[in-house]
C-alpha cells in the first residue's frame, strides 16, 4: 500500500504495513520510524528562546513552512515538539534536513 501522507509530513518515508485480524479485518499502519541521530542534522544557526514563542512559528521563521516544526524537534531530540518553546532561554538548533551536508561546525 502506499504511503497516503503528504510529502512534507514526517511520516512520508515510512512504509505502511497491514495486520490481519483474528476477525478476518485488515488494518494498515505506518512502520516505526526513528529520529536520525543529531551527527547528521548540519547546524545552521541558532536560536534562544522566548516567552511565548511556538515551535510552528519558528518553522516558519526559519524553514518557511509551520507544518515543518518537526525537523525542528528532529534536530533537538524531542519526543514532545511543546517541551523545546516551554522554556524561555533554551537554545535550540535550526539545521538542514538529516544527511544534508551543511556548513561546518563551530
Amino acid at each position: 500500500m502506499k504511503n497516503p501522507l503528504p510529502p512534507k509530513s514526517r511520516y512520508a518515508g515510512s512504509q505502511v504495513l497491514t495486520r490481519k485480524l483474528r476477525d478476518g479485518r485488515e488494518v494498515a499502519y505506518l512502520s516505526r520510524r526513528f529520529v536520525p541521530p543529531p551527527s547528521q542534522f548540519a547546524t545552521l544557526q541558532r536560536h534562544l528562546v522566548t516567552q511565548g514563542e511556538r515551535l510552528d512559528r519558528l518553522a516558519a521563521q526559519y524553514l518557511g513552512d509551520p507544518e515543518m516544526f518537526w525537523l525542528i524537534a528532529d534536530a533537538n531530540l524531542a519526543f514532545d515538539p511543546a517541551d523545546l518553546t516551554a522554556t524561555p532561554g533554551r537554545q535550540l538548533r535550526i539545521t538542514l534536513p538529516a544527511g544534508l551536508p551543511g556548513p561546518p561546525e563551530n
